[in-house]
């Protein structure tokens, strides 16, 4: 687990590769628990006789949302924590890419650029970063994605704007 940081240290951290995650196993269990979570049972991601049988990949293949969801985990073992922070909320995506399938039983892990940082209110710091998630063995990245989040924080620990 990353070390803690504060706001100011953050903010300069701007343009930068901030963590990269521990590995995750992406495994028939994990993809058939999703699909009952997300009423997604096609075949290709929880019929595994049908999918070596009638896909190119071999076997199921992760969902593409659950992959993506993987995020919230990956941003917890790759970046620091703010120390002023009181809590973190999901703002929203700019862009995501599914690149390459997730092949059941593959490892996956995210990278971390902080693309940008923004103070907005009295406490807010809205973060952008550019997120690649990787494949162990595989040249193409499972997806990459622009994901935005805020760290709320008590007002008075508002950093000056430089």
């Amino acid at each position: 687990m990353p070390g803690d940081i504060s706001l100011v240290e953050i903010m300069k951290l701007a343009g930068t590769e901030i963590g990269i995650s521990d590995w995750i196993t992406v495994d028939q269990t994990m993809i058939d628990t999703f699909a009952d979570a997300t009423h997604d049972h096609q075949f290709i991601h929880v019929d595994p006789e049908r999918a070596k049988a009638e896909t190119p990949y071999g076997g199921t293949i992760a969902h593409g949302f659950l992959t993506l969801s993987l995020l919230s985990a990956m941003n917890y073992s790759a970046l620091p924590k703010i120390r002023e922070q009181t809590m973190g909320i999901n703002y929203g995506f700019e862009k995501i890419r599914f690149m390459s399938p997730v092949k059941c039983g593959a490892r996956v892990r995210g990278r971390f650029t902080l693309a940008g940082t923004r103070l907005r209110g009295a406490s807010m710091l809205m973060l952008t970063y550019d997120v690649t998630v990787e494949i162990e063995n595989e040249r193409k990245p499972a997806l990459t994605a622009t994901w935005t989040t805020i760290s709320q924080f008590d007002p008075k620990d508002r950093p000056e704007e430089t």
